[in-house]
């Protein structure tokens, strides 16, 4: 995180006594990125984060086979067609994967057990529904249109309010999760051209101060899921401080950036990954030039595939493919693709008409390695979509 919060109690030094009111030491835990040479925060318990009783392997139903994208072609998975119910940790469908990120849905409509993902950061993207962010930094209440950033080691847990289930979209690194660089000062504040800031960023209330005896906390480590059961309630924290904390951030908060012909995806990137981005496509102004054309051309990212998850609005650009609100495509490497046939002539004959706003909210995943197919995907395709361009030039 690029600035320091300070929430409940904390001594005035660090590593000075910190006593509880019995007398006894409050215990520290140093939560650090990078062996301690980047952000941190010092929190506080009443008793030990350290003091375990019971460790178990557990299977993860989530964790099935990805196979290449071969033979080589643009996908369409229909969230909307998955099964909804479970809970935002085990409840996971695997959708796309390589070894730098995991992308999966849930439909969650139960509380999660406490989870840690010790392998990298999450992003948690609500597509609809609220829910309830707990973690041992404090809580944050999630609705529709918030990304939700838990760092590495983050012990939480996820609590879905009644009545319908959270929709979400799930992005697990292999690493951390930042803002990108260029939007950051060198001390890390963001800059006056970003498309976000500070104000933005919804940080923990908190702390939450549970109490409880052998509580279970699913651990996810490189080796698979253990569920480890500490002597004492993980959220016994009183006071923390630092720049390394979860926090959420709307998708409406996000800042377009105009042009006045079209204008590329870096503009819209929003988080960085390790070999991934996430960009945020928002309602904007359209292209003002008298000439421009206001959609996606064609276009070949050479480098990376694409993945665009569909959230909200009319998505001028994909008419006439069966693509809808909770769909996800993927466009890999070696495939060109772009808006289908009629819908350049169409958005002109709009934008001359006097419209003068896009409508579409969506996230975007670009990643520099090739992505698997998850048996999640696999089970939701529309075995269709690449044919659409075809036909539609065709008819």
């Amino acid at each position: 995180m690029p600035y320091y919060r300070v929430a409940g109690e904390i001594p005035r030094k660090r590593h000075v006594r910190f006593r509880r009111p019995d007398g006894g030491l409050y215990a520290e835990e140093l939560m650090g990125e990078e062996g301690f040479v980047s952000d941190s925060s010092l929190l506080y318990h009443v008793h030990p984060p350290t003091a375990i009783v019971k460790s178990e392997g557990i299977g993860d139903a989530a964790d099935g086979g990805a196979a290449p994208n071969h033979p080589l072609l643009p996908r369409h998975f229909r969230t909307q067609d998955l099964p909804a119910g479970g809970d935002m940790v085990l409840g996971r469908q695997l959708l796309l994967a390589n070894d730098d990120v995991r992308i999966s849905f849930a439909a969650a409509d139960a509380p999660s057990e406490l989870y840690r993902n010790s392998t990298g950061d999450e992003v948690i993207f609500l597509r609809n529904g609220s829910a309830r962010f707990e973690s041992v930094y404090g809580s944050i209440d999630a609705g529709a249109g918030d990304y939700i950033v838990v760092p590495r080691g983050t012990i939480h847990r996820w609590i879905p309010e009644s009545g319908q289930p959270v929709d979400a979209l799930v992005i697990e690194a292999r690493g951390h999760i930042r803002p990108p660089r260029r939007y950051l000062s060198a001390s890390g504040q963001f800059l006056e051209h970003s498309p976000y800031c500070e104000r933005d960023l919804r940080g923990p209330d908190g702390p939450l101060l549970a109490e409880g005896e052998d509580v279970a906390v699913i651990v996810r480590n490189r080796g698979g899921l253990t569920r480890l059961s500490y002597a004492f309630h993980p959220f016994d924290v009183v006071g923390w401080d630092g720049c390394l904390y979860p926090y959420a951030f709307n998708i409406a908060d996000f800042e377009p950036i105009v042009k006045r012909t079209h204008a590329p995806p870096p503009v819209h990137q929003t988080f960085e990954g390790p070999n991934f981005v996430i960009c945020s496509f928002c309602p904007r102004p359209l292209d003002f030039d008298p000439e421009a054309v206001p959609i996606p051309y064609n276009h070949h990212n050479v480098d990376s595939d694409e993945m665009m998850f569909y959230v909200a609005g009319d998505y001028t650009a994909r008419k006439g493919s069966g693509v809808g609100i909770g769909s996800i495509t993927l466009h890999p490497s070696g495939f060109t693709h772009g808006p289908q046939p009629g819908a350049v002539e169409a958005a002109i004959r709009a934008l001359d008409e006097g419209r003068a706003t896009t409508d579409e909210t969506a996230v975007m995943i670009d990643t520099f390695r090739p992505l698997l197919l998850g048996p999640a995907g696999l089970r939701a395709e529309d075995p269709e979509y690449a044919w659409t361009w075809a036909r539609a030039a065709r008819s």
